[in-house]
């Protein structure tokens, strides 16, 4: 999914600096963003209070949106680079395309994880006909810098590992939580679960000391370590924790984003994860003029164009001059 924001501005995130390595409790509000014309998306990542949670550095939570009588989800081709995206559904289907050639319908639970690496663009958009209702989430995982620019390619996994215990079910997205591990294809330690709670279930979930966490609420009423998430927000853990009380008041649905704190420190604006402001600005260039980002065919229309980079100018390693 895209930043269709055109006001997008340039974003420091990463680096030691931002982690906090005990145990807290940062409840985190969404920023309400448009995307296209019918699907209205809460940003939890970056926010102002949390830019990343170990290499997880976008979050998009929408729905359930009723789409029998709209077009639904029509994002059209754009780019990436210096990044996973990672498509995760509860409610609907999304039909995938990439610069690569990839034609894919991803349906809930299941895995749709493309890499950009070094540039790929893509689009996304409901099938016609579609299911009426759209539920699910959007996330980026950013690349460190040895491995970001690999080949662009795309993964679809329809059956992934799951973690069962007295009511609750974890689906591993990504990474691995107790012993279970994702096909996807990971560059850093980190882990991706969907977690789903029978109403009255009281759980506890192992959790690795070394990771940041937090803990998305998709849908119904969870208490995360005491503390009750509401659909559409998220809660920071910092680290330190080997397991994570779970109390589900209804049946609930959560998302569990966690991994090692991400040293690098990273420049992202818009669709695009770099080093320096003068790399997003190269890319932009190349994305508006060039071929680096290939080409999306079968997509009907036009591709998007990219807003104006800021004015803004960040130093090599990310910090405001």
């Amino acid at each position: 999914m895209s930043n269709l924001d055109r006001q997008a501005a340039l974003a420091v995130c990463g680096g030691r600096g931002f982690v906090v390595a005990e145990p807290v409790r940062e409840l985190l509000s969404p920023r309400r963003v448009q995307l296209g014309e019918s699907t209205e998306v809460r940003r939890l990542l970056p926010n102002l209070g949390r830019r990343m949670v170990g290499a997880w550095a976008f979050v998009d939570h929408y729905g359930p949106d009723d789409i029998a009588d709209e077009p639904g989800m029509q994002v059209p081709p754009h780019p990436h680079m210096g990044l996973q995206t990672v498509s995760w559904l509860h409610e609907g289907e999304v039909l995938h395309r990439d610069s690569t050639g990839s034609l894919q319908t991803i349906r809930p639970r299941e895995l749709g994880l493309m890499t950009s690496g070094r540039a790929i663009s893509h689009s996304e958009e409901s099938p016609r006909p579609h299911a009426r209702f759209l539920h699910g989430a959007q996330l980026w995982v950013a690349l460190p810098d040895a491995h970001r620019q690999v080949e662009p390619h795309f993964q679809h996994h329809a059956d992934l590992p799951l973690v069962t215990a007295p009511g609750l079910t974890a689906t591993v997205i990504l990474g691995s939580l107790d012993g279970a591990v994702s096909p996807g294809t990971t560059y850093s330690p980190l882990v991706g679960a969907d977690l789903a709670l029978r109403s009255g279930t009281e759980t506890n979930l192992p959790l690795d000391p070394d990771f940041e966490y937090a803990v998305l609420s998709m849908s119904g009423e969870a208490h995360v370590d005491g503390v009750p998430v509401l659909p559409g927000s998220m809660l920071y853990l910092g680290c330190g924790r080997t397991e994570l009380p779970l109390r589900a008041v209804s049946d609930a649905g959560l998302m569990l984003l966690g991994g090692e704190p991400f040293e690098e420190e990273i420049v992202m604006w818009w669709n695009f994860v770099g080093r320096t402001d003068e790399e997003i600005r190269q890319a932009r260039e190349e994305w508006m003029t060039g071929d680096r980002f290939g080409e999306v065919k079968g997509y009907d229309g036009a591709r998007l164009d990219a807003p104006e980079v800021p004015a803004t100018q960040l130093r090599a390693r990310g910090r405001v001059r």
